[in-house]
């Protein structure tokens, strides 16, 4: 199966939300990382015909949740995400304002999620944040703030850690085919086989 994965850049970084669907007609979606205003989420959403089934958190910087709870009350859609108490304060708060919002279940790595008709699996990957997770399925990962194309995300953050970070990509490289899309929490898509090749701040794991 092909997942149709529309992405849109989102909030004063151009954060990138996902809508995730099983086919093009699906009648529902999955939103991951709702970092934007909830009101054009909800609008996108609209438009593509497709319902909010499921919230899906990567992690919990400020501008990938930033929409959470109001997306979360509109379209009454369970959210899954990071335990809050494995993000430092700071980062969840920070620059960006959040307000408060709940989690229906809490993914820590090695969960399944059935929702919207797609399986997801969770992958603990911490090194940018000591919550981060990614979601797996179908032969697309998305792996917030951990990989981009041709660069990795901050580790001079509250929680953040280089080596950890390296551990984190390494396990994905080797857990998925080379061919699996990468949809990273900022910038446009790549894989995982261009990163292993490309990408400078992987050079020691090419060794």
């Amino acid at each position: 199966m092909q997942l149709v994965v529309d992405r849109y850049e989102v909030g004063p970084v151009d954060m990138n939300c996902y809508v995730v669907r099983a086919e093009r007609d699906a009648p529902e979606a999955v939103v991951i990382d709702p970092g934007g205003d909830a009101a054009e989420l909800r609008l996108q959403l609209t438009s593509s015909g497709a319902r909010c089934a499921a919230i899906l958190v990567t992690h919990a910087d400020a501008d990938h949740v930033a929409g959470l709870a109001d997306l979360a009350e509109a379209t009454e859609a369970p959210v899954y995400a990071p335990p809050k108490e494995l993000m430092p304060r700071e980062r969840a708060t920070g620059w960006l304002a959040v307000r408060p919002y709940d989690i229906d279940t809490e993914v820590t790595g090695g969960e399944k999620l059935d929702v919207a008709g797609i399986t997801f699996e969770a992958i603990a990957i911490p090194g940018h944040s000591p919550d981060h997770v990614a979601y797996y399925a179908d032969g697309s990962l998305f792996s917030g703030d951990l990989i981009f194309a041709g660069s990795v995300g901050r580790v001079d953050l509250s929680g953040g850690d280089w080596a950890t970070l390296l551990d984190s990509a390494r396990a994905l490289l080797e857990r998925y085919p080379p061919e699996t899309t990468v949809y990273p929490g900022h910038g446009p898509p790549t894989t995982l086989g261009a990163e292993k090749e490309h990408n400078p701040f992987l050079a020691e794991l090419r060794a």
